[in-house]
């Protein structure tokens, strides 16, 4: 766990936070690019900007920042992928794996704040030392008053009001930096950002997605899910059962069997959010799960991203499937039309480009046998052919925050401890 610091919790502190990051990355390109003029090579603006010094720079403040500002690093390293050089993919996993935890007496104000001056009451024991710390708050282990233990995600002062200038600021980072093509057309993406970050940091909300899936799910005793107390549940503290369970990382020392079974499961599980409960939980990142090797259950703990699906939305996808199991490109087509994949704009040789991407994207789908994810290059290939159809075909159309957030979700199975 990183040492805790004071989160910013104003604007204008944040936009300073920012602003001072954007001098000190400008100066490291400086530095670098007369590094290597004095090796005598003229430096490429991209080799400039993303040295392994800059990274970390970026990773270290938004760490410290946390809140949307955080949980678009976060966005970007699970997306650089194999297209990053290791060095900078090891030092952006920084965000993934945890942020810096409030201090105690920050912590002591949102806790006096949400719960009033006596909120000790309500407990026989609260441990001021979290168990995680992520991009919206951090979890503490606690026991009621009546003896169950509970989980405690608190919500960082200030995040939820912050959400618009952080995404916004951070994008002009991102325009400055010269990382976002100048084609593109990112302005509705951040807003449908803006929305899904504030629904996550609407804890009460995420309560009721939690309830909403332990009914969905009461009939399947593969997941395990912990319970919302809602006495205890505010808008910024979300009070739930404590589960035990190990890092689904962990499972990579398991038998092949039991990972495949979980595979089985995840990818079950996000066909019947789509299909059967028009609700899904698009946030793919892996600290959303555990699993338990007792029970051998499936733990699912974070509902904050949680989106619902219209019928059409579903029907189109399941034709779009369909269609791929049959290689059917002309029915594929169409579906992603509907969906939403293709502008007015496009020519006969991106569409040929997409329609590659997704029928390779397809491709477990494909084989009437099993896929071994653990001897396949897919996700490689999947970046570079995306890449590809951005950068040679020079198609820059962005589908539907619906579908990209579905979307998101789909290659990170792939990622999934396999062997």
């Amino acid at each position: 766990m990183a040492a805790g610091s004071k989160v910013p919790a104003h604007r204008f502190s944040r936009l300073g936070s920012l602003a001072s990051l954007a001098g000190r990355v400008a100066g490291g390109m400086l530095a670098e690019g007369a590094r290597q003029l004095a090796q005598g090579k003229v430096p490429a603006k991209t080799d400039m900007l993303l040295t392994p010094a800059n990274v970390r720079r970026v990773a270290d403040q938004l760490a410290h920042l946390r809140g949307a500002a955080m949980k678009v690093g976060q966005l970007l390293s699970m997306d650089a992928g194999d297209m990053l050089p290791p060095t900078l993919s090891d030092i952006l996993a920084r965000l993934r794996s945890g942020a810096n935890p409030m201090p105690v007496k920050q912590l002591a104000a949102v806790l006096q704040a949400e719960w009033g001056d006596n909120w000790q009451q309500h407990f026989a024991d609260f441990t001021f030392t979290p168990l995680a710390a992520a991009s919206i708050g951090q979890v503490h282990q606690a026991y009621h008053d009546n003896g169950r233990r509970l989980a405690i995600k608190i919500q960082y002062p200030g995040v939820k009001h912050s959400i618009d200038s952080d995404v916004d600021n951070v994008a002009t980072l991102l325009r400055i930096s010269g990382s976002l093509p100048a084609g593109v057309d990112y302005q509705s993406l951040l807003q449908e950002a803006k929305l899904q970050l504030k629904a996550e940091a609407d804890y009460l909300q995420e309560a009721a997605y939690l309830q909403e899936y332990r009914q969905l799910l009461a009939d399947n005793s593969d997941f395990l899910l912990p319970e919302p107390i809602a006495e205890l549940s505010t808008a910024n503290i979300l009070a739930m059962t404590f589960v035990d369970g190990v890092p689904v990382e962990s499972l990579a020392q398991h038998s092949q069997a039991e990972r495949d079974r979980v595979m089985q499961l995840l990818f079950a599980l996000l066909f019947r959010e789509l299909f059967e409960f028009g609700l899904v939980q698009t946030d793919p990142n892996f600290a959303n799960y555990l699993y338990n090797p007792a029970s051998q259950q499936l733990v699912l703990l974070d509902f904050g991203a949680c989106r619902r699906y219209s019928p059409k939305f579903s029907q189109d996808y399941r034709r779009l499937f369909t269609a791929a199991l049959v290689q059917d490109n002309a029915a594929m087509a169409q579906a992603l039309s509907e969906i939403g994949f293709f502008s007015q704009q496009i020519v006969p040789e991106q569409k040929q480009a997409v329609l590659q991407l997704v029928a390779m994207a397809c491709e477990p789908l494909m084989q009437d046998a099993v896929f071994d994810f653990g001897d396949t290059d897919l996700a490689l290939r999947l970046r570079e052919a995306g890449t590809a159809v951005s950068l040679q075909q020079n198609y820059w159309h962005a589908p539907p925050a619906d579908a990209i957030f579905y979307t998101a979700k789909l290659p990170a199975c792939i990622y999934w401890p396999r062997g």
